[in-house]
């Protein structure tokens, strides 16, 4: 008899995923459905193949929607993380699995009980990041405390750029997913660590001028800045007693520094509209963040107030983006200046047909071990193909894709709302993520920690 998956969102992050399933249909008796508001844009190798029915859906349609889900054995839900839960309340009320690569929302963490008592599995958070970055560190962390050893320390840094190859901007930088999340990254609180014992607040006007560097073998040097809460997977990952736990975003060097210029000058900011945006120049809205002069130009002025020469690479970087161009043109009625900023970026920083994304995974892990201090540096890279087989769909789509079937295949025996940690999760998944050219390799070395001779010895 054929089990039912429901995919619901077809968006970016889903070319890979839904290959996946599509492959695998005839040995493990799968029909795959697909429901996306726009259903026209679905590649045709994927809507006509024989294990697959595709469907438009409205997600707040609510009859069609718990149609769709009632006809399912299993629901994948891609959809925006804020609609997750009107489809976990179906899946409940139809006693159906649900996997998602978001965070878990309290909303969500609420039905735990109800999905204990049907005997159903909610797998989150098993995308990337999160997702491949808790599976890959509590295999470790898991491999230490057999042996004995205690935590002393545990850094993670995820990135999502560009390949080498296609790396063609001074920023070294192109979005691979939403350019939205990347613009107003950051904000909303401080950001909040523990090093050595001691918790640590960036507020985010200092977040991008406090970064970490790392050396990753064949690709060079990059420099992380810390994520807005790291302290929130004490618990997940039993490190409550660890001295340092932090978590971050990885760029390449340089990247901090000149994106810092456009928060200095207020362009991220998503807290107001700028009346009367639509069909203002990109010059014109530089000039709103700079003070008024009768003679100054606007470059000479901004350059004043950044303290930036015009022979220095972060002018550079200013120029590449157009922005004291007066022939382009905001089409944004009302906009935030982090919406006209996004906009203005995604004209320079949008993949090519042919451009390929990199992903990089870093984490160290600092622990004890008969009376010894010592350390782990783990790291990942994943190459992506082209615009639609990215890296980053490669990483979100296959181990969703993964979880969907080992639940399917009663392989995840642990019922209830919950994230990959544990073996009889992260095991198989990591396993197979290798045959996908998805490895972690891993270096013994030296534990330096933060001020080790003092506080260790």
């Amino acid at each position: 008899m054929l089990r039912q998956i429901l995919v619901l969102g077809a968006g970016k992050s889903t070319a890979y995923l839904l290959d996946y399933l599509l492959e695998k249909a005839a040995e493990e008796s799968l029909h795959i459905t697909i429901a996306d508001l726009q259903p026209q844009n679905i590649a045709a190798h994927i809507a006509n193949h024989q294990a697959c029915s595709v469907f438009g859906l409205d997600i707040f349609n609510i009859e069609e929607r718990q149609k769709l889900v009632q006809k399912a054995t299993l629901v994948i839900s891609m959809l925006p993380a804020s609609l997750h839960i009107q489809v976990a309340k179906d899946c409940v009320s139809f006693k159906k699995h649900l996997v998602t690569a978001s965070y878990v929302s309290d909303e969500l963490l609420g039905l735990n009980k109800q999905v204990k008592d049907n005997k159903l599995v909610f797998m989150n958070e098993i995308g990337l990041d999160p997702g491949i970055d808790h599976m890959s560190a509590m295999q470790v962390i898991d491999s230490i405390r057999e042996k004995g050893g205690k935590m002393l320390l545990f850094e993670s840094f995820t990135g999502g750029l560009v390949a080498p190859e296609s790396d063609t901007n001074l920023w070294n930088y192109k979005f691979t997913w939403n350019p939205r999340n990347v613009v107003v990254a950051g904000q909303g609180g401080a950001a909040k660590f523990i090093q050595e014992g001691t918790y640590k607040y960036i507020p985010y006007n200092k977040l991008f001028r406090r970064t970490e560097f790392f050396n990753v073998e064949g690709f060079g040097r990059f420099e992380g800045y810390a994520n807005r809460d790291s302290l929130k997977y004490r618990e997940a990952y039993g490190l409550q007693d660890v001295l340092t736990l932090y978590r971050g975003t990885m760029r390449r060097v340089g990247f901090s520094k000149a994106w810092n210029m456009l928060v200095e000058l207020g362009m991220t900011d998503d807290s107001y509209t700028i009346e009367n945006s639509e069909n203002m120049s990109y010059r014109a809205f530089t000039n709103l963040f700079l003070p008024y002069s009768p003679t100054d130009s606007v470059e000479l002025k901004l350059r004043h107030y950044l303290k930036i020469d015009q022979d220095d690479v972060m002018w550079g970087k200013l120029l590449e983006l157009h922005l004291f161009d007066d022939t382009k043109f905001i089409t944004l009625k009302n906009g935030t200046p982090a919406q006209i900023l996004q906009q203005i970026l995604e004209q320079s920083w949008t993949l090519d047909k042919d451009d390929k994304d990199m992903i990089v995974m870093y984490h160290k892990f600092g622990y004890s071990l008969n009376g010894e201090n010592k350390q782990i540096d783990s790291n990942m890279v994943a190459l992506g193909k082209n615009q639609t087989h990215t890296a980053m769909a490669k990483t979100v789509g296959l181990p969703v894709a993964m979880a969907a079937l080992l639940i399917l295949n009663n392989k995840i025996k642990t019922y209830g709302v919950q994230i990959p940690i544990t073996k009889e999760v992260y095991d198989p998944i990591l396993k197979e993520l290798q045959n996908f050219g998805i490895v972690f390799k891993e270096y013994n070395t030296e534990y330096k920690g933060y001020n080790s001779a003092k506080l260790h010895s």
